[in-house]
């Protein structure tokens, strides 16, 4: 008896099934929405991201945008993250694994979970896992590009800081702070009179509908074409300093609740809506302490036992030989306040790392501390005093300039992500059947 080759038998059932595939209902296939430079934006992508949207709009109680609307949105989004993980890739930014899975763990953490109670959780919702894991690689990636690219580029000088203090004189005693809502209707660079046109009509088209009494976070999901238009345009609390000098003019004239009118800048074509406002206090007490340390490294050439019972016999001579705090510092810390004797001067909350900082508050003035362990080795600590002091005027500068180098970096980022955007190959094909 003749058996057929295995190369023949298999050949006859793909036919075979290839045959029963024509017979069968018609199965609709995935299809391309949008190249991105050398990479496709699939339908079924579209769609677990719009699911994704939709229940994250739910939870927001956020009416959402009409369907065809919202495919445009969340398209667009998925656009312009694949332009920037693109150049983050081409650029050689990459974010691995290990660190991937600590995030994952943390933000656990924050739920009060465990890994796998949070895995369980997000199936239970309707997300896979390995979805949310690839977003937050994405997320991560685009923070370190922007990190990158704008933000270790922005900086504040002292005049810069002295100006803004001078034009708002009653900064150091209050301060507004407003909660805002915006849509962005983005404008390309060297955009032509048509796209211009097309873009304030798109504007104008917003403004009417939130005229007319629709919700603004619906109007944003529709129309705004920034990147938290899904979540209604939420910008949280923005400080004065913080708003450019136009915003700040706009929603200073406003009620809670209202909106402002459409205003143009190098980005693009903005509505903003006032949620709510406060005034904070700005003057700040603070319970400061006087300290000195001295210091053993634990690292490659000391060991953390080493470290240990070196800074315990430096305490013994401190306690019982009659050594001077000063002299020891000097001699074995391993601290750049070794010449100094280890003083550290006066120190507010925070200046130091947790585990110095309980240490610390926990000594008297005169009072030396047992060894210490912080991530930097054995510490011993002794309180010199403590005091109560106005340092309105260090943190307000401080805050200022990280206001002022914020309010810099959002403006250069959406000018650079526009530029990006406007660089890259992009072919839409959402339209096509």
């Amino acid at each position: 008896m003749m058996t057929r080759p295995k190369s023949l038998v298999l050949a006859a059932l793909g036919l075979t099934l290839l045959a029963r595939s024509f017979a069968a209902d018609p199965v609709m296939l995935d299809r391309v929405v949008a190249v991105v430079n050398k990479s496709a934006i699939t339908e079924q992508e579209l769609q677990v991201r719009m699911a994704t949207f939709s229940r994250n709009l739910a939870k927001q109680n956020v009416p959402p945008p009409p369907p065809d609307a919202m495919r445009k949105q969340v398209l667009e989004l998925m656009v312009t993250e694949r332009v920037l993980t693109d150049y983050a890739a081409d650029t050689g930014l990459r974010v691995d694994d290990t660190q991937i899975d600590r995030t994952l763990e943390r933000i656990a953490e924050q739920q009060k979970m465990t890994l796998p109670q949070f895995k369980a959780q997000l199936e239970q919702e309707g997300t896979r896992f390995a979805q949310f894991r690839e977003e937050v690689r994405q997320d991560m990636t685009i923070q370190r590009l922007r990190e990158r690219e704008v933000d270790n580029r922005v900086y504040v000088t002292d005049a810069e800081i002295d100006q803004y203090l001078q034009a708002n004189k009653n900064a150091g005693q209050n301060e507004q702070e407003f909660q805002l809502a915006h849509i962005l209707i983005n404008l390309p660079e060297g955009a032509s009179p048509d796209v211009l046109a097309g873009k304030q009509k798109r504007a104008e088209l917003a403004a009417r509908e939130l005229a007319a009494g629709k919700p603004f976070a619906q109007v944003a999901a529709t129309y705004s074409e920034a990147n938290d238009a899904l979540s209604g345009g939420d910008l949280g609390w923005r400080s004065a300093g913080r708003l450019p000098p136009m915003f700040l003019d706009a929603v200073s004239r406003l009620a809670p609740g209202g909106t402002t009118r459409i205003m143009r800048s190098p980005a693009g074509f903005h509505i903003l809506k006032l949620v709510d406002k406060r005034v904070r206090d700005g003057k700040e007490i603070v319970s400061q302490t006087h300290a000195r340390h001295i210091l053993i490294k634990v690292n490659e050439g000391t060991s953390d036992s080493d470290a240990k019972a070196r800074i315990t016999e430096i305490r013994d001579r401190l306690v019982n030989g009659g050594k001077k705090f000063e002299e020891e510092a000097k001699l074995h810390s391993e601290d750049g306040s070794a010449s100094k004797g280890g003083d550290l001067d006066w120190l507010s909350p925070g200046d130091t790392v947790p585990e110095f900082d309980t240490a610390m508050n926990a000594l008297k003035p005169g009072e030396l501390s047992q060894p210490i362990r912080s991530p930097f080795g054995w510490h011993l600590i002794e309180v010199v005093g403590r005091r109560d002091q106005d340092v309105t005027r260090d943190h307000e500068r401080l805050r200022v300039r990280n206001e002022l180098r914020d309010r810099k970096a959002d403006q250069q980022y959406e000018e650079w992500v526009q530029q990006q955007r406007d660089r890259a190959f992009v072919d839409v094909r959402l339209d096509d059947k």
